[in-house]
């Protein structure tokens, strides 16, 4: 009998090794519709096979728990060719040229990719993919590129599918340009600009990109401006095309050897944060709680909230009580303004009630221990910390009145030392796991980074008081906001190593916030940790950060100090947050670039909060 019909001889290559099935990304294909059939031509799902992926076709559907089980089960998406988008999405009404559209696909998948990119899958859309993604994340489409501009060039080809019939320009230094340079075949360099790549596509369409919206940006046009190809602005893994790589064999393969290279990444950072605990460790998101936000809800104005979370895979976060430096204290219950000790207490009790609320998914945590079990319980952790040390001093009953513009005394009265060490004992027994001694301005304990005026030249002597007995309790002295005045007394005062939840590398941005390197040599020195923040005008004096730039400030970091004295403070909420990590749902794509930066699975360990929370357990083990 033949070889092709003996089915113990087909399987006979899986059956003689261990595993059967070598692993490979599971590429998600979104499926055409027609005539009640869910189809895919198969050019789609060949090319992904040979560039090394398994393709998985996923039918259309609007059932939200079903696309996000999809979602669960692949590493990368493609969204497929297929009809026009229904112009109602963008709120338009159909023009006369408007073609076929499917409304079994409409919904379906621009809910998908929305849902894929907030978990930050890889995304390669072909045709109407290209349309399906740009729709999905706040762009525009044309409904027909002729109606407006009847002399365009020809982009709904007779020729055969797998035949190039006109040019694009590919903007250089874009992921597309990467994919393509030196590739041969249909690329080559165009005539007028050297640094632009030139490449041969073939063209089915009437609708295309019109706005590329806030995420992603136009990176090649064909030769009468009409747009063909977009990526992410934020450096993930976002890629559409117009044209139809499918059909064109190995000129095509650069696209599918892309999706299948990223879902790799993807699947590798997912299994990451599977194995390695992750913490934020400064979150500023009760700054929101007098706007009345729900932490279980997904909701546009946070940058963490549970959802957020979970499509991250982000396990912890320090949410910080943040006291503002001048009263009054923003309204938390009713209409009486509070004094920064009893702010502090409701900012915690709210904390307290939202957990409560989901306990199946949420729980609080003040030891690495208590983190470790709740992951393995499959909770989410919130710690709690306290930003500016005025709730230890300021506001407690029988205490002196805060003296006008900084002039504070050198010293409290002796009354005064024992009413901020019973609040600082109080806080400790709510389960705080560090106080930030300042925020931006000097108070009672020392002087701040920013807006000082050199009150006290440094830790006040209340402030040595509070350090010892943070030390005695086993809270962690944390020095970002601190002046370096401040930073030098407090690890000369200290007895334990101290941190900096949320400070950046001054050596890349000249700003007092930030360590300078003799800062960060003496905090290694003495065992503690700095923990890269994402607040912009840390991380560049002019232009917009990004990703890129917070990579280089913890490269930095990792320079001077070494692998076991970084982490990552976000300062979500706080005005934390750039493009490619801009809330807990990016944590993934942080992770992404860790392995494109050839970091370790124990490198990564250590960064995500590993060495934070050693740092934590030798201090609370007093």
């Amino acid at each position: 009998m033949s070889q092709r019909y003996h089915l113990d001889g087909l399987l006979q290559p899986a059956y003689t090794r261990y595993p059967e099935g070598r692993l490979r990304p599971v590429i998600g294909v979104t499926a055409n519709y027609r005539d009640g059939q869910a189809c895919l031509s198969e050019g789609y799902y060949k090319q992904v096979e040979a560039a090394g992926g398994t393709p998985l076709l996923l039918p259309p559907t609007t059932d939200v728990d079903v696309l996000i089980e999809q979602l669960g089960h692949i590493d990368g998406l493609l969204l497929s060719g297929g009809a026009d988008i229904n112009p109602l999405f963008f709120g338009e009404e159909p023009l006369r040229a408007l073609g076929g559209i499917c409304p079994e696909r409409d919904a379906a998948e621009l809910m998908l990719t929305r849902l894929a990119e907030q978990r930050c899958l890889p995304i390669l859309g072909i045709c109407r993919g290209i349309q399906t993604l740009v729709a999905a994340l706040g762009g525009r489409v044309a409904q027909d590129i002729y109606t407006d501009a009847p002399h365009l060039l020809k982009h709904s080809q007779e020729a055969p599918r797998g035949e190039a019939t006109h040019s694009v320009r590919v903007e250089a230094g874009s992921v597309l340009y990467s994919l393509y340079q030196g590739h041969g075949g249909g690329a080559a360099r165009g005539d007028g600009d050297a640094a632009d790549l030139r490449l041969l596509v073939n063209s089915f369409h009437h609708q295309a990109v019109t706005e590329a919206g806030p995420r992603l940006r136009v990176v090649a046009t064909a030769p009468d401006g009409v747009v063909e190809a977009v990526e992410s602005r934020c450096h993930k893994a976002l890629l559409g095309v117009q044209w139809h790589p499918e059909c064109m064999g190995d000129e095509g393969m650069p696209l599918f050897r892309w999706l299948v290279e990223e879902a790799g990444l993807h699947r590798e950072a997912c299994r990451l944060h599977g194995r390695v605990l992750t913490l934020d460790t400064h979150c500023d998101t009760p700054m929101f709680f007098p706007q009345g936000i729900d932490f279980l809800q997904r909701d546009p104005r946070l940058c963490t909230d549970l959802h957020k979370m979970d499509d991250g895979r982000l396990d912890a976060t320090i949410m910080v009580a943040y006291i503002p430096q001048q009263d009054p204290l923003p309204l938390l219950q009713g209409d009486t303004p509070l004094q920064p000790f009893d702010y502090a207490n409701a900012v915690f009790d709210e904390i307290e009630r939202t957990v409560a609320r989901c306990p199946e998914r949420l729980a609080l945590a003040r030891t690495p221990a208590q983190l470790s079990a709740n992951k393995a319980a499959g909770r989410h952790s919130i710690m709690l910390g306290i930003e500016n040390g005025r709730a230890l001093t300021d506001g407690l009953h029988g205490a002196s009145v805060a003296p006008a513009h900084n002039a504070f005394p050198s010293a409290g009265t002796p009354d005064d030392v024992q009413r901020a060490i019973s609040a600082l004992q109080h806080f400790h027994s709510r389960g705080i796991v560090y106080v930030t001694l300042c925020h931006n301005g000097d108070n009672r304990l020392c002087d701040s980074a920013a807006r000082s005026e050199q009150t006290h030249g440094g830790l006040s002597p209340l402030g040595r008081e509070l350090v010892a007995e943070m030390n005695r309790l086993g809270v962690m002295v944390d020095l970002s906001h601190a002046a370096e005045t401040t930073f030098y007394d407090a690890i000369e005062a200290s007895t334990q190593p101290i941190v900096c939840s949320h400070s950046s590398a001054r050596a890349l941005c000249d700003h007092p916030r930030n360590l300078t390197d003799a800062q960060m040599l003496r905090l290694a020195q003495t065992g503690g940790v700095a923990q890269t923040t994402l607040y912009h005008g840390f991380l560049r004096k002019a232009g917009e950060a990004d990703i890129l730039d917070a990579m280089q400030h913890l490269q930095h970091a990792v320079d001077v100090m070494g692998i076991e004295h970084v982490g990552l403070g976000t300062d979500f909420d706080g005005d934390g947050g750039v493009p490619g990590m801009q809330n807990a749902a990016d944590a993934l794509n942080f992770t992404r670039h860790l392995l494109l930066r050839r970091f370790s699975e124990e490198d990564i360990r250590l960064i995500w909060g590993g060495n934070f929370l050693r740092l934590m357990a030798q201090i609370q083990q007093v």
